[in-house]
């Protein structure tokens, strides 16, 4: 009896290895996607247990795809050491391999990484990128990094530029050449405002404008501009110029004003008539209207004006 237990214990051992060896017979996907250049088999099957990472095929080009019959399947697979598998109703399947399309903004992005390192462009400045000629249609491997920039042949203050690109996923490199245009941030009036108008920050907006114009007709940085006075009406959306502001004034000619003289501890003060107008620090001449003398000075705060330290000076006082 207990021969004959051990015999029907033994039936029922190799019945569940066979049945377990059936169930661990790897079973066909169908229609996959991959994003490496090479198919494994575990890509292709579900089940391949240690032999997932087994590489079968090559993968198509980046962004194509290719139909493998089940005749190449079986053979590509024997090679790699399994004799059967579950072709789960498929005879053929189809293989895509995921691309990135390659675009001029792409390019642009690794181009203008290049010239901030260089120190070319810098903050508060942008570029527009014009090609010769077009792009080819072309598909990158969706990897990290699907464009690198190996070779630009570009000078500062020469417009043109040729360029080299690693494409992931194509042998042959992308030449393109083209124009570059350096842009940078320039004040611009918000709205029209008249002669003399104090200028704050609702007054300006920053648009972009080609560097080489900036340069051309002077820059000035939106922190200068504040506190300044418009030397002339100018109307809304004028790029301001050096030439455009001015400190403000704070005499103005024939204005009545205090002159003041100091020596030491010694403090004298007359009034007078300025004859022309001053910003803080400007030279004023000032008329002593007792003495009908001229005074040569700088305007100070409050609208006054201090005069030259000197005997004549003080004898005008």
């Amino acid at each position: 009896m207990f021969a004959s237990l051990l015999k029907r214990t033994g039936i029922a051992i190799v019945l569940g290895a066979l049945a377990g060896a059936a169930q661990a017979e790897p079973m066909l996907r169908g229609d996959v996607t991959v994003n490496a250049a090479i198919v494994t088999v575990g890509d292709l099957f579900d089940g391949a247990g240690l032999m997932a990472e087994t590489a079968v095929f090559r993968a198509p080009a980046p962004g194509t795809s290719g139909i493998l019959s089940l005749q190449d399947i079986a053979s590509a697979v024997q090679a790699a050491g399994i004799e059967t598998f579950e072709p789960a109703g498929f005879d053929r399947i189809r293989v895509a391999r995921v691309g990135i399309d390659v675009r001029q903004e792409m390019l642009s992005d690794l181009i203008a990484q290049d010239l901030q390192s260089r120190g070319i462009l810098t903050a508060g400045m942008d570029m527009d990128i014009a090609l010769d000629a077009p792009l080819p249609d072309l598909i990158a491997a969706n990897t990290e990094t699907p464009a690198a920039l190996t070779i630009l042949r570009y000078m500062p203050g020469s417009s043109s530029f040729s360029a080299r690109f690693a494409v992931a996923g194509i042998d042959r490199p992308l030449d393109v050449s083209g124009q570059i245009q350096l842009m940078i941030a320039a004040p611009h009036l918000a709205r029209t405002l008249p002669q003399g108008t104090i200028l704050g920050p609702d007054d300006i907006e920053m648009r972009m404008v080609p560097l080489a114009y900036a340069e051309s007709t002077g820059l000035v940085s939106d922190e200068e501009i504040m506190g300044m006075a418009l030397q002339r009406q100018t109307r809304e959306g004028v790029m301001l110029k050096p030439s455009d502001i001015a400190a403000p004034e704070i005499i103005s000619r024939n204005d009545s004003v205090t002159v003041v003289f100091q020596q030491g501890a010694l403090t004298l003060t007359t009034t007078g008539k300025a004859l022309n107008s001053a910003s803080l620090s400007q030279p004023v001449s000032v008329l002593n209207t007792m003495t009908n003398k001229v005074l040569q000075g700088v305007a100070t705060q409050n609208g006054t004006v201090t005069v030259y330290s000197g005997p004549q000076q003080l004898a005008g006082l």
